[in-house]
């Protein structure tokens, strides 16, 4: 067996990485099983704040991967840290789903349906509507500050791409002309943070792999851990930007990484 790169970290981004939808891409399961038989330590990371970490690790075990829930991280538990660390209890208002709603609960936040908060919190939402966009807007009015969890424009399925968190923060960006003030999911080193303790390595030690460029790459690069792009969600072979970044290794797919 051969490991196409040396490191002992690695974090694997999930949808269009490791699956879609319900599906594992083929090999997935025997790739991440090699990693760590040979030792390798493994971690999940994932911008997509619609579920818990055990419900990850939960569908990764039964698609064939066990995993653990601290061997997850999730936009949605960085955000609610971050967030602690800024303004401990707050009242906050959520453009987002339960799993979100109950993490800043457990983490002491006061969730709130109404404009008397201190933070709205814009994340990935399959439930946005006008109601929500206008409690955003009177809270701004009112001197609430805007925090994010990721900035994908898309979200990749089985089905095809379905829009994501980037088109919740561009509307309530519009309408009350304020800026998020930060974005902790990738490629944002908040994120990356809290990944590399999970997995107990330096980033120079450490391999991201992921399917999206602006985020997985991106943040490897910057951060100084090895890229690995695989062409099975969301950035295509003849993506520009591929010859312009420059990823260590570019792969059809993660069964690639081990031989």
């Amino acid at each position: 067996m051969t490991i196409r790169l040396p490191h002992h970290g690695w974090l694997f981004d999930l949808d269009g990485t490791v699956y879609l939808g319900e599906a594992l891409v083929p090999g997935a399961a025997e790739t991440i099983a090699a990693l760590r038989a040979a030792g390798r330590r493994v971690a999940f990371l994932s911008n997509k704040p619609l579920s818990t970490r055990a419900d990850y690790a939960d569908k990764l075990t039964r698609l064939g991967i066990p995993a653990r829930a601290d061997e997850v991280i999730t936009s949605s538990i960085v955000l609610a840290r971050h967030l602690q660390r800024l303004d401990a209890g707050a009242p906050v208002f959520v453009i987002g789903e339960p799993p979100l709603l109950g993490e800043l609960r457990a983490h002491g936040f006061e969730v709130r349906g109404d404009a008397r908060v201190r933070w709205v919190v814009i994340a990935f939402d399959r439930t946005f509507d006008y109601a929500k966009l206008n409690t955003a807007l009177q809270a701004v009015r009112a001197g609430a500050r805007l925090i994010a969890t990721n900035p994908d424009r898309t979200c990749p399925t089985a089905e095809g791409e379905i829009p994501d968190c980037a088109g919740m923060i561009a509307a309530v960006e519009a309408v009350t002309g304020h800026t998020v003030e930060v974005i902790v999911g990738k490629p944002s080193p908040i994120i990356l943070d809290v990944a590399l303790q999970t997995l107990g390595v330096a980033a120079g030690d450490c391999v991201i792999v992921g399917d999206r460029i602006e985020t997985d790459i991106v943040m490897g690069q910057r951060l100084g851990l090895a890229t690995v792009l695989v062409l099975t969600g969301i950035t295509r072979a003849g993506d520009p930007r591929i010859a312009e970044l420059r990823p260590d290794l570019v792969v059809p797919s993660i069964r690639s990484l081990v031989g």
